[in-house]
């Protein structure tokens, strides 16, 4: 054996150098990282598995969030605010809308789903809790198919497929009893009821059903809810609150003034009405006498005389202030027999002067050209302990209030919210007049068309679908979670029922049995399920489709920014 000499080895090892210096020149493209960012700056990125993780498990905490409160048997949230201030307020309410807007989140796929949740109040109104839910499951199964590696392309070509045939099942059961007066009245307070049975007002949703869909008819096919106006009043219960047909400001008459007036003409100003200040910031005025203080003071009561003049010049009764009126000018109103109210606050002037005809004026020259509001009647009437103005027999016919009376103000502010929820999705009925069954029928039933759909489609898409239909059933199994049911078999019987073609069945949520919901009377409103199905369906998509997130670093200022 012969050994190596000294100069072997060294060229060996100038060999073994260079072979390595070529191979890490050579190292292929995906092996490559270059530093695009800059780290100094704040921007930052993840990519790849990490990017797909952080956006699944954003999207998903925010539906676990809400997913308690869904149905009528959900649970409540307190909203607390961090701040120490005294003033901020607490919040009691089961509105997913409410909740979702109220939590800070830093998340980009989490603020997704609150924004879906958003829209679909919009939209809407209700449903918000359930659209976030949705959202949530679905993305929570396209988690488990990707790590099954399969591709998320794949997974939204299936998702897209099964979503055409959900819509066709839902046009499908769908009803519309638009040509009968009396029948679609009665799908209305059950969507009504439907709605107020997982709220505060569920304590005699009845009556409030009946009182939100007289409030809605009013409207005679329109959706403008600003002719419906909700006043909230601490005292009594809410079995004491009730519609009213006209519309009551929650202000009160001026001193020595008439309390009530019929045939009134209106004008609705937006003006000051105190005494003139000399605008001039630091400006002052030396006198050498008290009789020139008295000149000075004699000439702001003449220049607010010439005002009130011209406002009295237009032939009114009633004159409405979005701003202070001081005593002389409410003097002069008095003297003159008009009725003047003072400091109504914006939306409440705004409301007024819709329903009345008025035009808001701040100038008062042209009395040809201004417009002046009409009313039957104006009086002064009390609600609890406090004294209202109601406006009865205006021109807008439509207009009408609700007044809720509760023990305290959030009782007060929770009814608001459920009310508004309730117009809402009535208001939209009467535009889209098609109803289905709830109890978690509806979602069944998609289910199952999307299951039929499944066992046609070869290869990794029909895997995606039949995720698809186990993200849809997990609505009902919401729904008899949070009310203590046993979800597994409740879903499995109405999974087989509905495969038997029995479409009316659905989640009994005072037995905790399967039920007929068309005999309890369980309706929901077409749009708001398919709004639902729709929006959840492309966040999911959106949030599925990410594999990286870039931390956007803020924009240099001055001359440190690279294009200035």
């Amino acid at each position: 054996r012969i050994k190596p000499t000294n100069e072997t080895r060294n060229n060996r090892r100038e060999q073994q150098s260079v072979s390595q210096s070529v191979s890490q020149s050579v190292m292929f493209p995906s092996q490559v990282m270059p530093n695009i960012f800059n780290a100094q700056g704040g921007t930052e990125d993840e990519r790849g598995e990490r990017a797909r993780i952080a956006s699944y498990m954003g999207a998903i905490a925010v539906a676990d969030l809400v997913k308690t409160t869904l149905g009528p048997k959900g649970m409540d949230k307190i909203l607390q605010p961090v701040s120490g201030d005294p003033n901020s307020k607490v919040i009691v309410t089961n509105d997913g809308a409410t909740i979702l807007r109220s939590v800070p989140v830093d998340n980009p796929a989490a603020k997704i789903i609150v924004d879906v949740s958003k829209t679909q109040d919009s939209e809407v109104g209700d449903g918000t809790t359930s659209v976030a839910v949705l959202a949530g499951e679905f993305v929570r199964e396209a988690e488990k198919l990707v790590m099954r590696r399969i591709h998320p392309q794949t997974i939204i070509e299936g998702w897209r497929a099964a979503v055409k045939v959900a819509r066709k099942a839902l046009e499908d059961v769908s009803v519309d009893h638009s040509a009968d007066k009396a029948a679609f009245r009665r799908d209305l307070v059950n969507i009504a009821k439907t709605t107020l049975s997982s709220k505060i007002l569920n304590v005699d949703k009845d009556k409030f059903a009946n009182l939100a869909v007289d409030a809605v008819l009013r409207l005679k096919g329109s959706i403008d809810l600003s002719m419906i106006q909700i006043i909230k009043k601490v005292g009594g219960s809410l079995r004491d609150s009730y519609l009213d047909e006209g519309f009551i400001l929650d202000k009160q008459i001026g001193v020595g003034q008439p309390k009530r007036i019929e045939n009134a003409r209106i004008m609705v100003a937006n003006t000051s009405m105190d005494t003139d200040k000399i605008k001039i910031y630091g400006a002052k005025v030396k006198v050498d006498s008290m009789s020139a203080v008295a000149s000075i003071e004699q000439a702001e009561k003449n220049k607010m005389k010439k005002k009130v003049d011209k406002i009295l010049s237009h032939n009114i009764n009633v004159f409405i202030n979005r701003q202070l009126i001081y005593n002389y000018p409410e003097s002069l109103f008095a003297d003159a027999g008009v009725m003047a109210i003072e400091h109504a606050d914006f939306d409440g002037i705004e409301r007024l002067a819709l329903v009345t005809g008025a035009e808001i004026l701040s100038t008062f020259d042209a009395v040809d050209t201004a417009v002046m509001g009409e009313c039957k009647l104006i009086e002064e009437v009390v609600i609890g302990e406090d004294k209202v103005i109601r406006f009865s027999g205006v021109p807008k016919g439509e207009a009408c209030t609700i007044v809720l009376r509760g023990a305290s103000s959030h009782i007060l502010d929770e009814a608001e919210r459920s009310m508004h929820d309730a117009l809402c999705i009535l208001s939209q009925t009467t535009r889209d007049t098609r109803t289905l069954l709830g109890g978690g029928s509806a979602e069944m039933l998609m289910a199952n068309a999307v299951e039929e759909l499944a066992k046609k489609t070869p290869g990794k898409q029909s895997l995606a679908i039949e995720a698809f239909a186990a993200a849809l059933r997990a609505l009902p199994t919401a729904l008899a979670d949070n009310a203590g049911f046993d979800s597994s078999e409740l879903v499995t019987q109405l999974r087989a029922l509905h495969y038997e073609g029995k479409h009316d069945l659905g989640i009994d949520m005072k037995t905790g049995e399967v039920g007929n919901m068309r005999e309890l009377n369980i309706t929901e409103s077409f749009k708001s399920k398919f709004q639902m199905l729709i929006s959840a369906h492309e966040a999911a998509e959106m949030i599925l489709r990410v594999d990286e997130i870039i931390k956007q670093a803020p924009r240099a200022r001055g001359g440190d920014h690279p294009h200035a």
